[in-house]
């Protein structure tokens, strides 16, 4: 089956929302990332390519830069606050008098990704698509919160054979791939553990020391599997019912309190896909269990 990829690369984003969930940071959720290809496919349609369906896509990080500090002695890192301009406590202006206004403590991250975008088009011309895609992305639009400072020129490929697929893979590295780790997560709570327990397992480090004969002490550090296990974001649980709130800021459409949805991820080098669908997402809901996914179009079970 061949699928039609648009490769977005590079994109240099300048004050991204590193608060993934509200129990981690660092790399921004799936869900802004599914979000940001949405809002790209609705400004798609006030063009020529209007027919042009954004299914599925993927995210590679190359470079991140979480604006964290951890000063000497210090025992966890603080987050970097943009600062405010003094408001001065007199008419006069005298700085000697003046103080810092309130602001909210904001995580934030300058990163450097490409995104891999699947896309279905029913049109019989294609042929300028990739410069409506260059333009949209040099206009006013967000990702994740953050401002697009530069992206290089967006280009498409036809995946038909494992040639075409190990020419799109070349051009993501170097860079890590986010894959969905949920089987991991099943795996510990099938053991008996609960999820937050399950999770902290696979994310600790544990460390031993053995003394040798000549009475050295040696250290020795370990988690429990191999690979770059991260905690991810990927939707959300409804929590309440469907309804109309007060103020709400689409008047037609019902709303609702949700949790986030945390889950393990893993950062994997684009070299070692083996299949396309195992780096892609997609939207998922299940309304039966109030579900609102961010998910793989074929989950990994290992890499």
């Amino acid at each position: 089956m061949v699928k039609n990829i648009l490769l977005i690369p590079q994109i240099k984003i300048h004050n991204a929302n590193a608060l993934s969930s509200p129990y981690t940071i660092g790399f921004p959720a799936m869900t802004a990332w599914l979000g940001a290809v949405h809002a790209l496919e609705r400004k798609l349609k006030e063009t020529d390519f209007g027919d042009v369906l954004l299914t599925s896509m993927g995210v590679v990080c190359h470079a991140i830069d979480l604006q964290t500090h951890k000063g000497s002695g210090d025992y966890v890192y603080s987050i970097i606050g943009t600062g405010n301009p003094l408001i001065p406590k007199t008419k006069n202006g005298n700085p000697q008098n003046a103080e810092r206004p309130s602001f909210v403590e904001e995580a934030r991250c300058h990163l450097t990704v490409s995104l891999v975008i699947e896309y279905e088009y029913s049109g019989l011309s294609i042929n300028d698509f990739t410069e409506t895609i260059d333009h949209i992305l040099q206009g006013n639009m967000k990702m994740a919160g953050g401002d697009i400072l530069g992206v290089s020129p967006s280009k498409r490929f036809s995946i038909h054979d494992e040639a075409s697929k190990r020419e799109l893979l070349r051009r993501l590295m170097p860079g890590h791939c986010l894959l969905e780790r949920r089987d991991l997560m099943k795996k510990a709570m099938v053991d008996g553990k609960d999820a937050i327990d399950a999770m902290l397992d696979y994310l600790k480090v544990t460390h031993r020391c053995e003394i040798d004969d000549k009475k050295k002490v040696k250290w020795t550090s370990s988690r429990k599997v191999k690979g770059w296990i991260v905690p991810i974001a990927t939707g959300f649980h409804g929590i309440t019912p469907l309804g109309i709130a007060k103020n709400q800021r689409d008047p037609e459409t019902e709303h609702r309190f949700a949790e986030s949805i945390v889950t393990l991820g893993e950062f994997v080098m684009p070299y070692r896909i083996e299949d396309l669908d195992n780096m892609l997402w997609h939207y998922h809901s299940d309304l039966e269990k109030n579900l609102y996914l961010c998910q793989q179009n074929k989950p990994v079970t290992e890499y």
